[in-house]
């Protein structure tokens, strides 16, 4: 209740005088002085997202979703808003675009990332059916494939005969993610699924990679992965930066899981929670990156 109240004053009552007790001292606005400390990246980029979300100043709301083409305008309209001196700013305009293109990029990632989510596994599609076969194809790649329906699916760890009826929640999303991690990191891939079938610690490999999918969308959507990205990308994030993510969680959740030694896969949410958990506390660090090298 007190810390409601207090972040309820906070942003509503004394962080407007204190930004203008700042702006008085300082001569500069609060998207100045965060553009001018040494804060880095993601540090500056988190601030200066509040800042615009928080201003009482629609123009300067709505910039936070300004596509690619529209940003220049954003910067343009909140320099005569906050009636800002560039000749003596110099680096100010630069600063905030990039921001900005990052800010909105994260929000556009997530909807794509959505609509592939959304997006049924339908085995009368042929691009699904394919992507599927080639999945099997980068990690069986000396077994050939009965038929398409077949328990062969069960050794890279799909429950029954067809692997559609296990998307589920994750849609065509699911699928991308598998098959970006075989494609681009085959021999990662292929000695996790060989790992996947150690007898005492198994796990059913893409059972777990749909699971570890529904993770990385889950910290996207909650804004976790905000800080990996600004780090990361000098722009906008694009999808292969999700699936990058994704990979990188299938390659680490794969080394948590034999270092715990679970008692048993019936133990599995317990340990995916702490994974979860663990990830999540990399992510409120502001330098990091978490992202596999060596991509093919």
């Amino acid at each position: 209740m007190i810390v409601h109240l207090w972040n309820y004053l906070y942003r509503n009552i004394f962080r407007f005088w204190l930004k203008w007790i700042l702006r008085q001292f300082t001569g500069k606005c609060e998207l100045q002085r965060i553009c001018d400390s040494s804060k880095k990246r993601a540090e500056r980029t988190l601030e200066i997202e509040y800042s615009l979300e928080s201003s009482k100043c629609k123009a300067l709301q709505s910039s936070v979703y300004a596509s690619k083409d529209e940003v220049e305008k954003c910067v343009a309209i909140i320099i005569t808003e906050k009636k800002i001196n560039i000749q003596k700013d110099t680096g100010f305009v630069s600063k905030l675009q990039l921001c900005l293109l990052q800010i909105s990029g994260c929000k556009k990632l997530y909807l794509a990332v959505e609509d592939l989510r959304k997006q049924l596994y339908n085995s009368d599609n042929k691009e699904h059916e394919e992507q599927l076969m080639e999945l099997w194809n980068w990690l069986m790649p000396h077994e050939k494939l009965k038929a398409r329906i077949t328990k062969q699916w069960c050794d890279i760890g799909f429950q029954g005969d067809d692997p559609k009826t296990d998307f589920r929640g994750m849609g065509m999303l699911g699928l991308t993610n598998l098959l970006y991690f075989s494609k681009h990191y085959p021999r990662e891939a292929r000695q996790i699924l060989a790992r996947s079938n150690n007898p005492k610690l198994g796990y059913s490999y893409a059972i777990v990679g749909i699971n570890l999918t529904e993770m990385a969308y889950n910290l996207l959507k909650n804004g976790f992965l905000k800080t990996h990205f600004y780090n990361l990308v000098p722009g906008e994030p694009q999808l292969k930066d999700f699936h990058q993510f994704y990979c990188y969680l299938a390659y680490e959740f794969d080394k948590f899981w034999f270092e715990e030694k679970p008692e048993s896969i019936m133990y599995f949410n317990r340990y995916r929670e702490r994974f979860y958990e663990k990830v999540k506390k990399h992510l409120l660090d502001y330098n990091v990156v978490l992202a596999l090298k060596n991509e093919i």
